[in-house]
């Protein structure tokens, strides 16, 4: 059934099937928020009397029969239908017969997908945003516990300076706290009502955008009805951009798990039970988690740039490229969700190794705290620098291996409450 089909002309199967997409396999998943958007276009439109008090109580009990059936798992959306409007109105339209057919009333299926699109994206938000408040506890947790094992820090890959696993778990958990602001800007431009724009120019009918607005929980409206349409991927993008933040942090902290997992390195391990292992050679334990949770995340940071190519050049008004933004961004919120529940899980049980600089390779780590105790008795820098080297290059340089970082944020220092505090404003 197309609702905008004018005629008995049967549109061709090959044009259905390449239009129509995957459109009804994610609709199931938006179909109970285009239900709850109905509810209240159906009371707005009792309000302004373009129903009676008995059409709208009808429509509202089909509507929450409807939820009902998706709550048991028993709505369907066939191939016969285009998407969910139309299942959503056919059924409607079969149980109430003439008031069904009433719903569709100064309103377009393009401000029905913005709207069911962007309270389900609220959710969302709100899902990943838990998620990573379960990552950050687990992070935080870790550095406070493991705040005086002293790790080596790298620049280039080179042996720079000492650093602390409190310092390196403490660190991503502050980088959690930037996704977060990342999240808050994406749900900021979900949280404006889009209903009543219609197909992208309003409506001749006296709608009561405020009744929707307030109904539906929206803390504002899209005012301009055209501003409204050419939100549609542009919100989609911004919500990419706030999930490639988030998946920037976790890739980055995956590659630091696997290269730290080597034997190379050998700071940390994990249970035998969270890895695995190779078909040939016995030895191996892999951290296939992590670099699956690395290669996820980095595709995840390429969304942003395609759905800016799919918008680019598009002028106001709808268009069908617009229905291309929806499987990419739902794939990619499970994706992060994925992601985030599967790291949280694994970094839980990481053990981390001890006495690691006790190594000699790792003397160098301490170079610059002791050129920085030369300054303070009193050498200028530069002579300091300078006499350091020198016994560098000569094998005379002979480390006092203990880290005396006061400030804070240094490995001395970590301020756990003041990153707790950061996270808990964005959170």
């Amino acid at each position: 059934m197309k609702i905008w089909q004018k005629s008995s002309t049967q549109i061709n199967q090959d044009i259905d099937k390449f239009t129509v997409g995957e459109d009804r396999h994610w609709d199931m998943r938006l179909a109970m928020y285009d239900i709850k958007a109905s509810k209240a276009h159906a009371d707005m439109l009792g309000h302004v009397g373009l129903l009676t008090k008995d059409e709208v109580d009808s429509l509202n009990k089909g509507l929450d029969d409807l939820l009902d059936d998706i709550e048991k798992g028993v709505f369907v959306i066939e191939d016969t239908f285009e998407d969910m409007h139309s299942k959503i109105e056919y059924e409607l339209t079969q149980k109430l017969g003439e008031v069904g057919k009433k719903i569709h009333t100064a309103r377009s299926r393009n401000d029905q997908v913005l709207v069911a699109l962007q309270l389900y994206f609220k959710d969302e938000i709100k899902a990943i945003k838990a998620l990573s408040k379960e990552l950050f506890e687990v992070l935080i947790d870790l550095a406070d516990t493991h705040k005086d094992v002293l790790l080596p820090g790298y620049t280039h890959l080179q042996i720079a300076m000492p650093s602390s696993f409190g310092l390196w778990f403490s660190a991503y958990a502050e980088s959690l706290t930037d996704d977060m602001t990342m999240l808050n800007a994406a749900y900021t431009l979900c949280d404006q009502n889009p209903l009543g724009s219609a197909a992208g120019y309003g409506s001749s009918f006296p709608i009561d955008r405020v009744a929707t607005t307030k109904a539906l929980q929206f803390s504002d409206m899209k005012v301009n009805v055209v501003a409204a349409q050419m939100a549609r991927g542009k919100i989609e993008k911004n919500l990419a951009f706030g999930i490639s933040n988030l998946a920037s942090t976790l890739s980055r902290f995956s590659m630091d798990v696997c290269l730290y997992m080597s034997q190379n390195f050998n700071f940390l391990t994990f249970p035998q039970e969270l890895t695995t292992g190779s078909s040939i050679m016995p030895h191996k334990k892999n951290p296939d988690v992590f670099e699956l949770i690395r290669g996820k995340c980095n595709a995840l940071q390429a969304l942003p740039n395609q759905m800016a190519m799919m918008l680019t050049n598009l002028p106001s008004g709808y268009h069908r490229e617009m229905q291309l933004f929806k499987g990419p961004i739902l794939k990619a919120i499970d994706e992060i969700k994925d992601c985030l529940q599967i790291a949280t899980f694994s970094i839980k049980q990481v053990q981390v190794r001890t006495n690691i600089l006790d190594d000699s390779k790792y003397d160098y780590l301490f170079s610059v705290d002791t050129l920085n105790e030369m300054v303070q008795e009193g050498i200028p820098f530069r002579d300091a620098y300078k006499k350091i080297g020198d016994a560098i290059e000569s094998g005379d340089y002979n480390p006092s291996k203990t880290a005396k970082h006061t400030h804070v944020g240094s490995l001395g220092n970590l301020d756990l409450k003041a990153i707790r505090k950061k996270f808990d404003s964005q959170y």
